[in-house]
């Protein structure tokens, strides 16, 4: 391991933010930017948000930077590693949320971090790890799109050995899954976490490879759906699943839970909820609709790499 990688990592987090930023921009067809937001935590540490909204393309779309430091891991991060809790920490990372504006354009969500657990004593080692994925969520489906999305997902993990695809989809499907609605989030891609396999430089190196593929895999799918015609009837079932969106966030998903139980900034945590949302009472789609087809077809674990359009 390196002298210094938490600086390693840094540097590589602060490169991604702005490299994510300018890819995101150039998809928006409105003169907006993303608006730069550097911010500090009381307790120790800070971050940079940027945030475009109220684009002709993008509605909203957060790109956050962290590094968060503190005396004690909160329980949200030591749940799998209980023997953990307690220890100071450092945290790094970046997370990505984008909810575009037409119904045919996917929202996706990519996330990498770096975690560092200092010992305390003599007898205990100093503990690292990285996590994250990216993953998609679409109101109306695409085979075109779902292949896509899972094949860069694959070649960004191939590289480093054949078992990490497999293992992180699957780990995905299971991770975004909203169990009080029984059913998937989205189409899935890949999700992985305490991983230190093979060492600081193999773990590091798939972490930049999983950052630097999601907007290889998200960027070509907003090209294609951006410009399509919509109804009113079309975008008010997208704010309606943007409605699932926001419960598996606020429910479940441990970033947002490490950041609310971490002190940190409720405005860059919650950036990830979309503008529009609602919510219908006992909502079924028609039969045979595009709908209906989403829940049949998308909204369940498949094989999406072997599959045919």
């Amino acid at each position: 391991m390196n002298s210094d990688p938490l600086q390693e990592v840094k540097r590589y987090m602060l490169d991604l933010q702005s490299s994510i930023c300018s890819g995101l921009e150039s998809a928006e067809d409105s003169n907006r930017e993303f608006r730069r937001d550097e911010w500090e935590r009381a307790e120790g540490g800070g971050g940079i948000s940027c945030v475009l909204e109220a684009g002709d393309t993008l509605e909203k779309a957060g790109v956050n930077f962290s590094h968060v430091m503190g005396d004690q891991l909160p329980p949200s991060a030591t749940a799998s590693r209980p023997e953990l809790a307690g220890r100071p920490f450092h945290a790094t990372g970046v997370s990505v949320v984008v909810h575009p504006r037409n119904p045919y354009a996917p929202t996706s969500h990519a996330n990498v971090r770096f975690f560092t657990a200092p010992a305390r004593t003599s007898a205990e080692s100093d503990i690292w790890w990285f996590g994250g994925g990216f993953d998609l969520t679409p109101c109306y489906g695409f085979s075109e799109d779902a292949l896509h999305w899972h094949k860069t997902a694959k070649a960004a993990c191939d590289p480093f050995g054949p078992d990490l695809y497999p293992s992180f989809k699957e780990g995905c499907d299971r991770y975004f899954y909203i169990p009080h609605r029984k059913e998937p989030r989205g189409i899935g891609g890949l999700f992985f976490d305490d991983f230190d396999q093979g060492g600081f430089e193999n773990a590091f190196g798939l972490t930049r490879s999983i950052g630097d593929h999601y907007t290889i895999a998200y960027l070509p799918i907003v090209e294609r759906r951006k410009s399509h015609l919509y109804t009113k009837e079309q975008r008010d079932f997208q704010k309606y699943r943007r409605g699932r969106y926001v419960e598996f966030n606020l429910v479940y998903d441990r970033g947002t839970l490490f950041g609310l139980q971490s002190g940190g900034r409720t405005e860059s945590i919650l950036m990830s909820l979309p503008s529009e949302v609602s919510w219908t009472y006992n909502y079924t789609p028609e039969p045979n609709s595009p709908e209906e087809e989403l829940y049949k077809t998308f909204l369940i674990p498949r094989d999406w790499v072997n599959a045919t359009e």
